[in-house]
């Protein structure tokens, strides 16, 4: 099909080399500053950039048309400020004298996390990746346009803090995003209200993906690090961040909304932490919320609370924070003593040692005095004979034999097929599980470090991984029909309407996300692509996707259709 440009304000198809819409009379030229692309490019054959909406260290997010399916979309390019030569006319990307091989490097960084991120998009809560492709010497990222308002102006239009289960209600698509992010070994360093959108229906959605040189100080690129929502080790490249850094931008997002204010920043936090608990600045708050925010803002990663999963769980539940509590005192490293503990330390010993000298020679002088008194009373009777001395009864101590920990062990290859066996009898139950990968143990009974006796049996749980249904053909389908037979496997359905050029049957369904007989997980949101009428607009924005589930390539007969994305039923911008 020959590649066409779309007006981005009213998706009109363009003739070459218009400057202005002759649809909606929108001027194309000059819109975009000087260096980024003009209004009106065209990228990869299908795409229309729109009007630059930001810029930051790394690149330039431009609003943007699909062409072939007519949707809005937002383009991300990767650009960064401070290793990127002016751009000429030709709309070529080159790097600045010296700084090449950073420049390539920190390209395929962003190609990988963005390749990464379309692999689990659309995912419930994350902003979804529909392609990704490289021109102009650079790459480029293409996203679905959520809609919706950022948290931090939602926020700012309620002057009151909200309740810790309306955050959580809200936060919970986040929070199942980041965890999917973390299953792949993502990270998001970014997690604050600006990147955080919510949506008509009241939930929200991440945005603002960027690679670990953008997020970290000192790395080479322009940072863009979030004040008060940014972990203590992204403010230097010689500490190591982890899915402990995204709770901590987690648990500082939901102390702002229960608190009506932020956290005290973290680089001034390692000064002097001055960070009060959000109960103090908020009554309402429950007493065991503000437990889980403050070991959730912890500054050292190793005594914070280590998953998104666990966040979110002790957030819901009082009795599991309690555990949680007493899990993380238990695995908190003693703090280390300070220069002036050490010192007194040190003196205290020396005092103690001098004292014990003294007490040795007192002791020894004594001794001395006393044989020399009775030295001259000593006489030759015989000793009498001392009876022998009856053995002394020795205390024999059992050793106490304390459970192993096997959680997230796998099953297989760490427990079955090692020394364990000889010790302990195994009663086995399988469990589905969407957080614990297959074969690995997910809990046991009794716990680790309980007493038991050796040979007795150990209950454990492991996982099957995700349960998995057969997509169903709903090709053809009506919407209710298809919703209906989507969710009597356990799927979740979101509708997007195409454009229909006659090829399919209007207000059915043309395809899917997945292809009929994939193996899907259960729980997963599939897109269903609806054929609009005839020749009919369809609406400016996707549909909204709500859990994990893995595109698919529409069949190769249809015409062009949208590749890869998901999206919401939201209201045209």
């Amino acid at each position: 099909m020959e590649a066409k440009r779309i007006c981005p304000y009213c998706m009109g198809e363009l003739e070459n080399r218009v400057s202005v819409c002759p649809h909606c009379g929108g001027v194309l030229a000059g819109r975009n500053p000087a260096g980024s692309l003009p209004v009106g490019t065209l990228l990869a054959g299908r795409y229309t950039v729109g009007e630059m909406q930001s810029i930051d260290g790394e690149g330039i997010l431009y609003r943007g048309v699909e062409n072939v399916g007519r949707f809005r979309v937002t383009i991300k390019e990767y650009m960064p400020l401070t290793l990127s030569a002016e751009r000429g006319t030709d709309a070529l990307l080159r790097p600045k004298l010296g700084s090449e091989v950073l420049f390539k490097t920190t390209r395929m960084d962003f190609a990988d996390l963005y390749r990464s991120i379309q692999r689990i998009t659309p995912a419930n809560g994350l902003e979804a990746v529909l392609d990704v492709f490289e021109e102009n010497n650079t790459v480029y990222a293409v996203m679905e346009n959520p809609g919706g308002i950022p948290l931090q102006q939602w926020l700012d239009e309620r002057p009151s803090p909200v309740s810790a289960e309306t955050a959580r209600n809200m936060l919970q698509p986040v929070f199942d995003g980041v965890a999917a992010m973390h299953q792949v070994g993502l990270v998001h360093r970014g997690i604050c209200p600006e990147n955080i959108r919510v949506l008509e229906n009241g939930r929200a959605r991440l945005t603002g993906y960027a690679t670990v040189g953008l997020r970290t100080a000192g790395s080479g690129l322009h940072e863009q690090l979030y004040e008060g929502y940014s972990a203590p080790e992204q403010y230097s490249t010689t500490e190591f961040e982890g899915r402990y850094t995204d709770e901590y931008s987690l648990a500082a997002v939901v102390y702002r909304m229960v608190c009506g204010q932020s956290p005290v920043p973290a680089a001034q936090r390692l000064v002097s932490d001055s960070n009060p608990r959000a109960r103090t600045l908020e009554r309402a708050v429950p007493e065991y919320v503000s437990d889980v925010l403050w070991m959730g803002l912890q500054l050292r990663p190793a005594e914070r609370i280590q998953t998104v999963p666990q966040l979110f769980q002790a957030l819901s539940s009082q009795e599991y924070t309690t555990e949680l509590t007493q899990t993380l005192q238990q695995a908190a490293p003693r703090p280390q003593p300070s220069e002036e503990e050490e010192r007194k330390k040190h003196i205290l010993s020396l005092r103690n040692l001098l004292a014990a000298i003294l007490i040795l020679l007192a002791i020894l002088t004594l001794l001395i005095v006393w044989g020399l008194v009775n030295q001259g009373l000593h006489t030759a009777k015989p000793a009498e004979s001392t009876p022998a001395s009856e053995p002394a009864s020795s205390l024999v101590t059992e050793p106490v034999n304390l459970a192993p920990d096997f959680v997230g062990m796998d099953y297989d290859s760490q427990v079955r097929n090692n020394s364990y066996a000889g010790d302990y009898l195994f009663y086995v139950t399988m469990e589905y599980s969407d957080t614990v990968e297959k074969g690995k143990i997910i809990r046991q009974t009794p716990e680790a470090g309980e007493v038991i006796e050796e040979g007795s049996t150990i209950d454990l749980v492991v996982s099957r991984g995700p349960q998995m249904v057969e997509m169903p053909n709903v090709a053809g389908f009506t919407r209710d029909g298809a919703e209906q037979q989507l969710a009597q496997v356990g799927l979740n359905a979101s509708f997007y309407p195409i454009y229909n050029d006659g090829s399919y049957v209007s207000g059915c369904v043309a395809y899917c996300s997945e292809e009929p007989g994939a193996m899907v997980e259960v729980g997963s949101t599939i897109i269903v692509y609806m054929a609009a009428e005839v020749e009919a607009e369809v609406p400016a924005t996707p549909p909204e996707t709500t859990t994990p589930s893995a595109g698919a390539t529409p069949p190769a007969a249809q015409t062009e259709p949208p590749t890869g994305g998901a999206g919401t039923e939201y209201d045209t911008d």
